[in-house]
C-alpha cells in the first residue's frame, strides 16, 4: 500500500471515531442554559480548627489570669506579736504571699529567714512554726509574764474564726513543746482602713493596733504612740487590769535599774526585765548581771519608777535560799542579841556606818529621821545591817552589807 492511500485510510477511520459536530454541542448545550444547581460551600478543614483553638486558647487565658489573681490576691493577714511585731499576707489556699517585719525587733527575730522573703509561698502553719521558734530562740517567751498574740483579719469572717483557731492549737503545741509558760492571745480583727492607717503609722501590726485601742476605750487619757511602744504582755495585764495610768515601760525600767546599781548597759553580761502590771502594786522585776558575777535584782514601780526594792549578790556567794523570801521577814520581831550558832563578824562596818548608808541612800538627813532601828542579823550565812526608820510620811527599811555598806535591798511605803 502506497503512503498516498494508507494516509486516505487513516482520514477516514478519523472521521469516523470523533466527528466534526461542534455546532452540534453548542445547540444541545443551549437548550439547558439557565439551569443551575445550587451548592453549599463547606469551610475548609484547617480554618475549622483554628477557630476552635483560638477559642480553646482564648477560654485558658481568662480561666488561667482567674487562677493567677486568686493565687496572689491577698486573702487574710495574720500577724504575730510580741514586741517583735509581723505580718504574714496569705492567699485564699493558706499560702505565704508576703511576710512583712514591722518593727527592729521583728528584723532581728527574721534575720535567719532572708527577713521574711525566705518564707514567700510557705504554707501558713509552716511559717508560724518558723516564726513563732525563733521567737523562742531569741528569748521573747521565757518568763510567765511574757505573751503572744495571734490576730486574723479577713472578710470571710467563718474562714477568721478558722484559722484562729487553728493558728491558737499550733501555737499552743509550739510553746507546750518548749516549755514556754507565755500566755496565747488570739482575735479576729475587721478590715479598716483608719486601722491600718494608725499601725502603718506607728510600725506596728493591725492586729497590735486594734488592742491597743481596746484599752483606749478603757481609759482615753491615754496615749496611743505610747501604749503602741509597750509589749502583748504589758497590753494584756493593762485591759486586765482597766488601764489604770501609763506604766513606765520595759525600756525605762531598765534605765532606772542601770542608774541605781551604777553599771552601764555594755558592762553587764545579762539584763532581764519582766513586766507584772496585774500584780498590786504593779511593778517591773529587772536580773542584771555584770561581767565580775555580781547579780542585781531590783522591782521598779510601774507607774512612777520608784525602786520598791533592790538586791545585790557579790560573785560566789552561795545564796542557799531565795532572797525574795527576805520581804516575807521584815515583820519578824528581832532583838538586840546575836543568832544563835553564828559567831561576830570581824571587820563589820558598824551600826553608824549601817545608818548612814541607808540615809544617804534614801536622801534623808538624820534630822527628818525617826523611829530608826538597826540592827545586825545574819541571812544565810550573809552577815548585814536591817536599818527600819521613817521621815517624812514614809516608812524605810534597808538591808545593809555588814562588811561593804552596799545597799544590798531596799522598800519604801507610806507611813499608815
Amino acid at each position: 500500500m502506497t503512503n498516498e492511500k494508507l494516509e486516505q485510510c487513516l482520514a477516514q477511520a478519523l472521521e469516523k471515531t470523533a466527528p466534526h459536530d461542534v455546532d452540534g454541542v453548542l445547540s444541545r448545550c443551549e437548550k439547558r442554559k439557565g439551569t443551575e444547581i445550587p451548592m453549599k460551600t463547606k469551610p475548609h478543614s484547617l480554618k475549622k480548627w483554628m477557630a476552635m483553638a483560638a477559642c480553646l486558647a482564648l477560654l485558658l487565658l481568662c480561666g488561667g489570669g482567674l487562677f493567677l489573681r486568686q493565687a496572689n490576691a491577698v486573702a487574710s493577714v495574720v500577724s504575730i506579736d510580741v514586741n517583735p511585731s509581723i505580718e504574714l499576707r496569705v492567699n485564699q489556699n493558706e499560702k505565704v504571699l508576703a511576710c512583712v517585719p514591722m518593727n527592729d525587733d521583728a528584723h532581728a527575730i527574721l534575720a535567719d529567714m532572708g527577713d521574711g522573703e525566705d518564707l514567700k509561698g510557705a504554707k501558713l502553719d509552716v511559717a508560724v512554726n518558723a516564726i513563732v521558734g525563733s521567737l523562742v530562740r531569741n528569748g521573747y517567751l521565757e518568763s510567765i509574764s511574757s505573751a503572744i498574740m495571734i490576730s486574723v483579719e479577713d472578710r470571710d469572717q467563718s474562714r477568721a474564726h478558722r484559722l484562729q483557731q487553728d493558728l491558737s492549737a499550733a501555737v499552743d503545741g509550739i510553746l507546750r513543746d518548749s516549755a514556754s509558760q507565755a500566755s496565747v492571745l488570739t482575735q479576729t480583727v475587721t478590715q479598716d482602713t483608719s486601722l491600718e492607717k494608725q499601725a502603718k503609722d506607728h510600725h506596728i501590726s493591725t492586729g497590735k493596733a486594734a488592742l491597743v485601742n481596746r484599752i483606749l476605750a478603757l481609759n482615753n487619757s491615754l496615749s496611743f504612740e505610747e501604749l503602741s511602744r509597750l509589749s502583748i504582755g504589758e497590753l494584756k495585764d493593762l485591759a486586765e487590769t482597766g488601764a489604770p495610768a501609763m506604766p513606765i515601760g520595759m525600756e525605762r525600767a531598765l534605765e532606772i535599774a542601770l542608774l541605781t546599781c551604777g553599771q552601764s548597759a555594755d558592762q553587764l553580761t545579762k539584763q532581764e526585765v519582766d513586766a507584772e502590771l496585774d500584780e498590786v502594786p504593779a511593778h517591773y522585776e529587772v536580773e542584771l548581771e555584770d561581767r565580775s558575777g555580781t547579780e542585781y535584782e531590783y522591782r521598779i514601780d510601774a507607774y512612777t519608777g520608784a525602786v520598791l526594792t533592790s538586791y545585790v549578790e557579790p560573785d560566789g556567794h552561795d545564796d542557799a535560799d531565795d532572797h525574795d523570801d527576805h520581804d516575807d521577814d521584815h515583820d519578824d520581831d528581832h532583838d538586840d542579841a546575836q543568832p544563835t550558832g553564828s559567831a561576830q563578824p570581824t571587820g563589820q562596818i558598824g551600826h553608824a556606818a549601817a545608818k548612814a548608808a541607808a540615809l544617804t541612800h534614801a536622801g534623808v538627813s538624820e534630822s527628818r529621821a525617826y523611829d530608826m532601828d538597826v540592827e545586825l542579823d545574819d541571812e544565810d550565812g550573809r552577815w548585814v545591817y536591817e536599818v527600819e526608820f521613817k521621815a517624812d510620811g514614809m516608812e524605810y527599811e534597808y538591808v545593809i552589807d555588814a562588811y561593804t555598806g552596799a545597799v544590798l535591798e531596799y522598800d519604801m511605803e507610806q507611813d499608815d
